[in-house]
């Protein structure tokens, strides 16, 4: 993996409009949602439709069928507890545009989301967790290897794992933010893609402040090495922050231009 992916995270069932929408089959709001995103320049749209349990097949067909049918086959990241929803959304997927990503496995109770990723040929997002936030990065390591065996035992390639170091609030886990950027840099440093929610760095803060936090802890991931995030591609600044982190890393060769590609 080379340039920056950049996975949209708004087309969320926690939002009362795209929940709705969701609940009545209304394209409309998740098609603007969707356009949005890609217009700002993510790579991937998640369609997180919560836990659905009772219309989490028929909903997911449909989101996966309505977005790329709209947005000439977009790559797609999956994001529900229902892990048929999962399996039907990848029934119904195009791949000329990227395999589909299963959002996400952990070393504990949703280790099976691995299986699904291995039987379906789907990228994975890993949390390196178990239950609860790893007390250190050795805790960490423990968790990303038990997946990455379990990965690769059922055929995947190393590089279909995407490992998340389990982004944390830094209002209240301040002290936590170092040890999770050293982690990064040792995924890096083993060769392995790296993913995670940037967003969740920032939540409680002010409104003002949470951009600035977030394009900051971007900055410094990718330099660490962090290879996707899950973000919200409107926020103007923080896009600005990726596409520049592109030119200085020498993924994207400059024009004055670059900020509108």
């Amino acid at each position: 993996m080379a340039k920056f992916i950049t996975i949209g995270e708004r087309i969320h069932c926690i939002s009362p409009v795209i929940r709705e929408a969701m609940e009545k089959r209304d394209p409309a709001p998740i098609l603007k949602r969707g356009k949005e995103q890609l217009e700002a320049g993510a790579t991937y749209l998640d369609v997180n439709i919560g836990p659905a349990e009772k219309t989490g097949v028929e909903l997911m067909k449909w989101a996966v069928q309505l977005l790329q049918g709209e947005f000439d086959n977009v790559p797609l990241s999956l994001d529900t507890a229902n892990k048929a929803a999962i399996e039907a959304g990848i029934s119904v997927y195009n791949r000329a545009k990227g395999k589909p990503i299963v959002n996400s496995a952990d070393a504990g109770d949703r280790i099976s989301y691995i299986d699904l990723a291995a039987a379906n040929d789907a990228i994975v997002i890993a949390l390196c967790a178990k239950q609860g936030v790893p007390s250190n990065n050795d805790e960490r390591m423990t968790y990303c290897q038990e997946m990455l065996e379990h990965g690769l035992g059922l055929g995947m390639e190393a590089t279909d794992i995407w490992f998340d170091p389990l982004y944390l609030v830094i209002k209240g886990m301040q002290d936590k933010q170092v040890e999770m950027l050293e982690f990064i840099r040792q995924l890096k440093d083993m060769g392995f893609n790296s993913s995670g929610g940037l967003s969740n760095v920032s939540n409680m803060m002010p409104k003002h402040i949470r951009p600035i936090m977030d394009s900051v802890m971007m900055a410094m991931s990718i330099q660490c090495g962090l290879t996707s995030a899950i973000v919200n591609p409107c926020d103007q600044r923080l896009m600005e922050t990726i596409k520049s982190a592109d030119i200085i890393m020498n993924e994207t060769l400059y024009a004055d231009s670059y900020l509108e590609l």
